[in-house]
């Protein structure tokens, strides 16, 4: 008889769950049972990892195999317990020495030849991992730079299980399948683990976007008030609504506004990281998410591709991939009204939660919303109504399909008129550039985190009303057109607190200590769409 154990890692959302893979050989006949709540794939493995041993030149113990999953009632999901499966049935067979594996976490898929494949979700399975007190992690080597970023970790990037089973057994590494890439070390030629970069280790570059560049808000021709409203969703993270005419240039502006909002800070990194991973999606050489994501699903997206969703335990849809970021909805009257109210619970909380049969899973989805819509079908609707050609109950019909609720919790809303010919031939000059706008945006979120230092909040959008009304207070009188608006059923309680925060916003755009009339009078010009006659307190001058 012969018993071994070592662990790998299940992910439920995007969080890790470590479980003890434990193998048990016993006399009888040959037969292999996996145990512990496993999915179809993972039931699977037991073909996989039969060949793969086989064809690493290891031989198949031909007794009573039993493979059991701890904890038993946690479900478990993926071909990423390949490479543990493997390691402890070599372990019970005494192939390799039981005790090296004990406090290993392995984490890979195999393949029929013995090839160790990559996996998703290797970022949170190893800060799962780290947070349970392991420290030694073993990963497919194509996943070793995304591991690595966990500090205090250290990590072996494998290819093959039979240089795994070399590595465990002190024997040596068969050159041929050792050879490093050209301008890449080898792990296996560096020591047995190597020790994890933690985030310092200049893989947290931002990637350059197409053609090498970022694209600038100075390409945008005339929208001042567009652009206001664009550095003050930067600023205060609050969502951003635009409403024009097709070619004003709402998709430019929305592509612009990742350029204004500032770096990562390293724990939002590992959060967005581990969601992209989580969904098989880290760009190829950059495993760490270092600027904020932009997420612009097509108008004919599902609910679930969304919110998340999935057979089993759900994975990360558009919400969550936009954490951090931006999530832009173009022709957002295009898309399911049930999509679009699914939109509701996250935009106010910051997260999604799904409940399926499988478990209930939580992911993180706190992002800046921009939606774009035309004002009717044909788009060519606008205050005088010239060349629209669509009739009035089409127009508001149309128009109601972005429901009352979800524009409640949507904080600015802009009419995003035609482009004029001064403005589009360059009569007007050129509009500010991104960086130059980004440093006021910096500037302004400085001054609200030493505001908001001590407390769960880091931007204005995310402080409660209560908490603005109550510990912050505004210039006396500066509220006086607002509570008009909300006695005349103009506002509701939750446009009130947000015209608040937009304020806040305002306010340290300004370089203000505390919002007076002219703040509260932007922001409520930019919730309600109204004009109300304001100068430009920030940004560009006219």
């Amino acid at each position: 008889m012969g018993f071994a154990r070592t662990c790998s890692v299940a992910l439920v959302g995007v969080d890790g769950v470590v479980v003890e893979v434990q193998a048990d050989l016993e006399p009888g006949v040959a037969a292999f049972t996996l145990v512990g709540l496993p999915d179809k794939t993972l039931v699977e493995s037991r073909d996989r990892v039969r060949a793969a041993v086989t064809n690493a030149g290891a031989g198949w113990p031909q007794k009573k195999l039993t493979v059991g999953l701890s904890p038993a009632d946690v479900p478990k999901s993926g071909s990423g317990f390949d490479l543990a499966v493997a390691t402890a049935v070599l372990g019970a067979a005494e192939l390799v020495d039981p005790r090296a594996i004990a406090d290993l976490v392995l984490i890979g898929e195999l393949g029929l030849d013995g090839r160790v494949r990559p996996v998703r979700g290797v970022l949170p399975a190893v800060l799962a991992a780290a947070e349970a007190g392991y420290r030694q992690v073993v990963v497919p080597e194509q996943c070793a730079a995304e591991a690595a970023l966990v500090p205090d970790v250290s990590v072996l990037g494998v290819r093959t299980l039979r240089q795994l089973i070399a590595v465990l057994t002190g024997g040596e590494v068969p050159a041929e399948e050792t050879a490093a890439e050209p301008g890449r070390p080898d792990p296996l030629l560096a020591g047995l683990l190597v020790p994890g970069a933690g985030l310092g280790s200049g893989l947290d570059r931002a990637p350059a976007g197409a053609g090498g560049c970022r694209p600038d808000l100075a390409d945008v021709a005339g929208q001042r008030a567009a652009r206001r409203a664009l550095e003050v969703a930067a600023a205060g993270g609050h969502h951003l609504f635009l409403n024009g005419p097709p070619g004003a240039g709402k998709t430019m502006l929305a592509e612009r506004l990742p350029g204004l909002l500032p770096p990562l800070t390293r724990q939002e990194s590992l959060e967005v990281t581990a969601v992209h991973s989580v969904a098989g999606l880290l760009p190829p050489g950059e495993p760490l998410i270092a600027t904020a994501p932009y997420c612009a699903p097509h108008h004919s997206a599902t609910m679930q591709s969304l919110v998340g969703g999935g057979n089993g335990l759900p994975r990360p849809g558009a919400v969550s991939l936009a954490h951090g970021g931006i999530l832009f909805l173009d022709e957002a009257p295009e898309f399911s009204p049930k999509a679009l109210d699914a939109l509701r619970q996250p935009l106010e909380s910051g997260q999604v939660v799904i409940a399926r049969a499988a478990g209930v899973v939580r992911l993180p989805a706190r992002f800046l919303m921009v939606l774009a819509a035309n004002p009717c079908p044909c788009g060519r609707h606008h205050r005088s109504a010239a060349g629209c050609e669509c009739p009035a109950s089409v127009v508001r019909r149309y128009q109601a399909r972005l429901s009352g609720p979800l524009l409640d919790r949507v904080d600015l809303r802009v009419d995003v008129e035609p482009v004029s010919r001064s403005d589009l031939l360059g009569h007007g000059g050129r509009g500010e550039t991104t960086a130059a706008v980004a440093e006021r945006v910096r500037a302004a979120r400085t001054r609200a985190a030493a505001r908001l230092a001590g407390t769960p909040w880091s931007t204005n959008a995310e402080v409660p009303g209560h908490e603005l009304r109550t510990r912050w207070q505004v210039a006396p009188g500066a509220l006086g057109p607002a509570e008009r608006d909300l006695e005349r059923g103009l506002l509701t309680a939750r446009g009130l607190d947000r015209v608040l925060r937009v304020a806040w916003t305002v306010a340290d755009l300004r370089g203000r200590d505390r919002p007076d009339a002219l703040d509260v009078a932007v922001a409520l010009e930019l919730r309600t769409g109204v004009s109300r006659g304001v100068p430009q307190p920030m940004g560009e001058r006219a």
